[in-house]
Order: structure tokens, then C-alpha cells, then sequence
């Protein structure tokens, strides 16, 4: 069986492939691209990669707005999701103390995450970088004795890293949704599947939204996120990214019907299992 090519966002050793790892298993091959919008592209083409995974949302950050705009505009759809436990540690070559430590580099969004471990040591001068992996990796090829990161467990072990400090986050309970996307005409939806991601607009009135929420709510769907958008070409006008969870996938079908005769325009983009917490 050949291994699954899966394209992430970031260099080796970032939460993604983290997550990959966990959805996909040890075999999968890490297709590592330096930004979302080649994640996407390449997840695109077959030729480069067999499926995608890819962060929207963040338990303390809130949604990544630009990956719906991605999504909208891709031929990719969802196709699962997993939530991992983003877990960030100090980490320097072997035998660096503490005490010698001058410099932090890591992440801006992880730097945040860690600022009142950080603020216990204002001598530290703290750098930004272009991913929490990449951080590790640079320290351990420039065998830095006076620099640490701010990254994962993984990134640690595949860059021999000492961990001086674990969970250093200020907010211990920090978890990232993230999609696996795949092409379009492979995504079919299963008995077992009891959620769905959709995006929808309605006529610019009042009510308008409140009936198709209404409508959810009757059919005993639980919307359980609701993410307005801008409408490109309109002014103050909204469209929503929402996700349904629901008992079975009959009941899903009926209820996308009514509602596809209540918007001005309604697309499914992927009907799948909801995702585990790891």
C-alpha cells in the first residue's frame, strides 16, 4: 500500500505534521509548504500530494479567516478534522542551562501563547520566526549555545533537543481544529458520518438568517459554529461559514434541501466523521 502524501503548513516537526501523524499514522510522507496557499495548491494537484491538512481554528485565537477564503475558492473539500492539544515548550541544544539563555525565538502566535512564562525573564530578548519547528531546527544547525525555542514535543525529538521547560503556555487548555481536505470527487459521505461544514448567504432583509437558524433548530441539527464573512463585491453584506452536527445522515439531507430553497446561495463543503481531541 502506497503511503498517503500529506501537504501541511510548516517545516517538519510543526503541530501539523503532529496532527498528521495522528490522523493519517507514523507512515504517511509530510509534504511541508511554507504557507497555506501552497498547502491548498498542492493538495490541488494529485501529482504532488494526495490530500491536505490544514489549521482554521485555534481555542484561544479564534478562527484563521483567510483559510475559509482558500477553501471557498479551491476545488478541495473537507473530509475529517482533528483537534490536537497544542502543548509548547523551552528547548535548546544538549547541555545549554538556563542561565545562559539570551535569546527566544519561536512563532509570534506561540511567543503570545507563552508570554507570562516569558515575562519572568525581561533579559531574554525574544525573536519572531516563520513557524515554531522551524525555530527548533535552526537553533540545532547553528549549534546555538545562547538561544532556545519556543515548540512542540516532536520538534524536540526530531532535532535532539534538550526540553528545559514544558507547558510553558499561559493557558494550559490550548487546542487547533484542523481540516483534512481532499479533491472533490473523492469526498463521498459515509453512514457514519455525523457532521457537516457548509457555507451559505441569504437575502439582505431582516429575519432572514434568524429563519434558517430556526429552521436548524427544528430539524434537531446543532449548529455548533457560525462565522460570518464579508461578501466580495458588496458592501456590510455577510455570508456564513457554519458547521452541523446531527444524528444521522438522512436527517442532514432532508434539512439541506429546505435550506437550499431558503438561501441565495448554499454550498456543502464536506459531510464527514466529527473529529476526535488528541
Amino acid at each position: 500500500m502506497n503511503r498517503k502524501r500529506v501537504s501541511i503548513q510548516g517545516h517538519k516537526g510543526s503541530f501539523h505534521q503532529q496532527a498528521a501523524l495522528h490522523y493519517f499514522g507514523k507512515e504517511a510522507e509530510m509534504i511541508p509548504c511554507s504557507s497555506f496557499r501552497e498547502l491548498v495548491k498542492k493538495t490541488e494537484n494529485p501529482l504532488e500530494a494526495d490530500c491536505g491538512l490544514m489549521a482554521i481554528e485555534n481555542s484561544i485565537v479564534g478562527s484563521i479567516m483567510n483559510n475559509y477564503t482558500l477553501l471557498q475558492n479551491s476545488n478541495l473539500l473537507i473530509t475529517g478534522e482533528i483537534y490536537l492539544s497544542i502543548r509548547q515548550h523551552l528547548m535548546v541544544n544538549k547541555g545549554v542551562r538556563m542561565e545562559e539563555i539570551n535569546e527566544v525565538h519561536s512563532h509570534p502566535v506561540a511567543l503570545l501563547q507563552c508570554m507570562s512564562f516569558l515575562e519572568k525573564f525581561p533579559k531574554w530578548k525574544l525573536v519572531e520566526s516563520q513557524d515554531t519547528a522551524f525555530s527548533a531546527k535552526s537553533i540545532q544547525q547553528n549549534h546555538s549555545k545562547h538561544i532556545a525555542a519556543i515548540a512542540g514535543q516532536l520538534a524536540a525529538d526530531l532535532f535532539n533537543l534538550d526540553i528545559l521547560e514544558y507547558d510553558v503556555q499561559s493557558v494550559k487548555k490550548n487546542y487547533t481544529r484542523f481540516w483534512v481536505l481532499g479533491r472533490g470527487q473523492e469526498n463521498k459521505a459515509m453512514g457514519d458520518c455525523n457532521k457537516a461544514s457548509i457555507y451559505f448567504h441569504t437575502e439582505h432583509h431582516r429575519g432572514s438568517l434568524a429563519a434558517i437558524l430556526i429552521r436548524m433548530a427544528t430539524s434537531g441539527i446543532n449548529l455548533s459554529k457560525l462565522q460570518s464573512v464579508p461578501i466580495p463585491g458588496t458592501v456590510w453584506q455577510y455570508g456564513f461559514h457554519a458547521d452541523l452536527e446531527f444524528s444521522d445522515l438522512l436527517q442532514f439531507e432532508e434539512v439541506i434541501i429546505e435550506l437550499r430553497k431558503m438561501t441565495q446561495e448554499f454550498r456543502v463543503f464536506g459531510v464527514y466523521k466529527k473529529g476526535e481531541t488528541v
